[in-house]
């Protein structure tokens, strides 16, 4: 495996680590039922991929490194400032956003090198990023609509399996 399937499979695994940590670190903070839930949905989303992820890397002979500990502590710290000051509904779907931005902006650059991934990653990579998008578009939408939600969740299992048969 070259160096830039090595560093894109560990860069989309502490993107969805990261993710989970900061839901972890923010799941004390919200007081919104419907929020709280959407939350630890979101986190079984992450556990999947990630656990597929890490399966890929140990399957391979990648190492799995864990978060830096100074940048979860960071996370952490801002998160609870941020709450402290406002831990209303729409603070922390402000919050899950910009902290997938830059998620969003890095796996789409690696698709974008598409030809440098080998399949198996550029999959991995793919359900990750409709994952972060799903869980974004669920953000931004009001808890009323929500149930507005589902056929794309099931668009989104659709598109992964037609995905793949397209590209073998």
């Amino acid at each position: 495996m070259n160096e830039y399937n090595k560093k894109a499979i560990d860069d989309a695994y502490k993107n969805a680590r990261i993710a989970l940590q900061s839901i972890s670190d923010l799941l004390p903070e919200v007081k919104d039922e419907n929020l709280r839930d959407e939350l630890k949905g979101q986190y079984e989303g992450y556990e999947k991929i990630t656990s597929k992820i890490s399966t890929f890397m140990a399957e391979n002979g990648l190492d799995v490194k864990s978060i830096n500990p100074l940048k979860k502590a960071m996370l952490w710290t801002s998160i609870k400032m941020k709450t402290m000051m406002n831990d209303s509904k729409n603070q922390i779907a402000e919050m899950m956003l910009k902290g997938t931005d830059m998620g969003i902006i890095e796996l789409t650059a690696m698709l974008n090198e598409k030809e440098n991934l080998c399949p198996e990653i550029a999959d991995l990579i793919k359900e990750l990023l409709i994952l972060i998008l799903l869980h974004s578009l669920k953000a931004l939408i009001d808890s009323n609509l929500i149930l507005l939600i589902s056929p794309l969740e099931q668009y989104h299992k659709g598109a992964l399996e037609n995905s793949s048969k397209l590209e073998s």
